[in-house]
Parts: C-alpha cells; structure tokens; sequence
C-alpha cells in the first residue's frame, strides 16, 4: 500500500462562495482581536507583578523611634506594639493594668488608659 503525497497533486478546494468568506474574514478579524487582548491581559499582569517585585518598601525597623520612653518608675512592660502612627505600650503598675500612648519618634507621652475591675 503506497503513502498519498500531500503535495500539490491533491484534489482541489471548491471556491467559497461570497457569504461564507464574509463569515470567515469576520471570524478572522474576531480571533484577532480576542488574541490582542489576551495580550493585553498578559502585559498587565506582569507588569503588576514586576511593580510589586520592585517597589522598594521601607523596614519598619528602619523608622525613626525615640531613644527612651518615661513608663514610671514601678511599671512593668507586658506589650508594645506600632498602631496607626502611635507607640501603645501595656504597663502593669502596682495591681493595676494601663494602656500608655506615645508618639514614636519623639517619645512623648500622648495618653493613658487605666484598666479597672468592675
């Protein structure tokens, strides 16, 4: 059994006839734009990731804090945590628990909750 040759011996296609070739350049023109905004899409995505990759966030750590902080002379730190552009520190004083704002980069002492049991 012999292999057919694909080559330009084979049968010939029939012409379209007019609205067939208007359904096919409309289905052309549809594929390509589909494909360039999948491209578009593409393009977005990685740029996203290559600005999230490469904006330059800065370390906590490297912020600016004051050196010392006045809590009182009996009171022991349980907690300090950075919240919304203050220092808040949780102080036990004596039998008493109090919640002790502070402006981070000059240490000066904003306010003070005192916990009490009712």
């Amino acid at each position: 059994m012999s292999q057919p040759e694909y080559g330009e011996e084979g049968p010939e296609e029939a012409p379209l006839d007019p609205a067939t070739q208007r359904v096919q350049a409309k289905l052309k023109r549809l594929l390509f734009g589909s494909s360039l905004i999948m491209l578009a899409g593409f393009i977005a995505v990685f740029a996203a990731i290559l600005y999230k990759i490469n904006t330059y966030e800065a370390d906590p750590s490297e912020a600016a804090f004051a050196a010392t902080v006045a809590v009182g002379p009996d009171a022991e730190v349980l907690q300090a945590t950075l919240s919304d552009g203050l220092l808040l520190v949780l102080v036990r004083e004596g039998s008493g628990t109090a919640l002790l704002r502070f402006d981070p980069k000059t240490g000066v002492r904003i306010g003070r909750t005192d916990f009490v049991a009712r």
